[in-house]
Formats: structure tokens, sequence, C-alpha cells
């Protein structure tokens, strides 16, 4: 398993998250030594990057703000670029344990891509109202098309494999849920295999949420559209390069 994580990069996108983008970066390194950690500051405003690189991380440093899809492509273009096979990604706020990443590496030995699952029987994380009808729906459909179960298609702490990391280095997407709904639907079309563990999820250590009460009808609205773009959008395969980690 530790000759899996020294092939790992841990990328960790961030805006504005001076507050908790260091010790989460500590705490990375504490709990999965033998992986990497990039952190990819998104057009931060603020000291995200020095603090990050204070705490020990590898930093790229975008000039403006593209998202998380964008923040993310460039994470896996760095691991091929560095000769890393698996990308794991976790959020600078503090929501995702790191103790999760090697469980979620572990299990990319079944598959390509590797759900961090909020609800699936670790921890007590719960969405009200009309974001988890959306997220309910959304599993519903994505669990077809991928056939296996999904219950947490909008979690953002997942792991992708060789094949997953050669083929979003050049069709990730950035659109808004684009880096979780559309990327997996981009993934399942290209064959990838996906599967999901449980994990718990914790309170934010600093910043400010991605999505507030009052934005919760706009979340179902835009879920929904987010996915029939992908749906939409012809399948991209996965080429011979793809297959095949160098």
């Amino acid at each position: 398993m530790t000759s899996e994580l020294a092939r790992t990069l841990v990328v960790m996108p961030a805006l504005n998250e001076e507050a908790s983008v260091g010790a989460v970066v500590r705490e990375v390194l504490a709990k999965v030594p033998a992986a990497a950690c990039l952190v990819v500051d998104d057009g931060s405003t603020d000291a995200t990057a020095a603090e990050a690189r204070a705490a020990g991380a590898r930093v790229a440093r975008l000039p403006f703000n593209v998202g998380v899809g964008g923040a993310m492509r460039l994470g896996f273009n760095y691991a091929i670029e560095h000769g890393y096979d698996n990308v794991v990604q976790v959020d600078a706020d503090g929501q995702h344990d790191p103790a999760g990443v090697a469980a979620l590496v572990e299990a990319l030995g079944e598959a390509d891509i590797v759900l961090g699952a909020r609800f699936a029987g670790e921890g007590d994380y719960t969405v009200k109202g009309p974001r988890r009808w959306a997220m309910r729906m959304l599993s519903s459909i994505l669990s077809r098309l991928s056939g296996t179960t999904l219950t947490d298609t909008t979690s953002g702490f997942r792991a992708s494999g060789p094949r997953a990391v050669r083929l979003f280095a050049d069709h990730y997407p950035s659109e808004y849920l684009g880096d979780t709904i559309e990327s997996l639907v981009i993934a399942v079309r290209a064959g990838c295999r996906v599967r999901q563990i449980p994990v718990a999820m914790r309170p934010r250590a600093g910043g400010t949420p991605s999505h507030d009460p009052f934005k919760a009808a706009a979340y179902l609205g835009r879920a929904m559209i987010a996915l029939l773009f992908a749906l939409m959008r012809p399948p991209v395969p996965l080429h011979e390069s793809m297959v095949t980690a160098p």
C-alpha cells in the first residue's frame, strides 16, 4: 500500500483559503506521508499560496479564478508530468479527513475512480431540501449509467487511477458542477469503472462555503442542466495511451 501512495498526488484546489489550507496540508502530510501534496491556488487574493507553501505543499498558482474543474485539470497534468499514477482530490477547507486517502487509493485496485461517499454509513453529514432531492436524483441516474450503486455523486473527495488521470488531463470539465457530475459521465461513457466507499465529512475549518441555504433551489436546476449537457456531449474514448500507465 505504501508503494501505491508513493505514486499518489493529493491535489487541493484552493480559493482564498488562507485560514485553513496550512492546517489541511500539514494534516495530509502527517496522515499520508508517502503521498505528495499539490495545492492549486485558483486565483486567490489572500495568502493561500504562502500558507500552503509554508506548510510543506507544492504550490501551483493560477493568475485568475478558473474554478475547481480548471484547477483539477492542472493537477491531473502535473501528476502525469511528474510521474504520479493516482490523484486524490482533497478540499482545502478541512471538510475532508486525509485519513481516508489511503482507503480511497486502495479501492483503486478494483476501479478507475473511487468516490468518498458521505451518505454510505460513515459520520452524520446531512443535506436537506432541494439540494438533497437533486443529489438523490443525480445518484439514481448515475448509478444506472455506471452499473453500480452510487449515493453521493457530487462528492469532491475522490481518487482517480491511471486511466482516469490520463482521461481527465485532457477532458476534465470546468463548468459549475462539471467537476463532479459531468466528470463522472465522461468517465463512465469512456469505459472507466466507478465505485464508492463510505467517508465521514467534517465542518469547514475556515473560509466561505461554496453553497448557502438560499441557493438550494438554484442548485437543483443547475444540477439537472449539468447532467443534461453531460449526456448530450459525445462520449470520449479511452485511447490506448490512457489504458497503460507510462
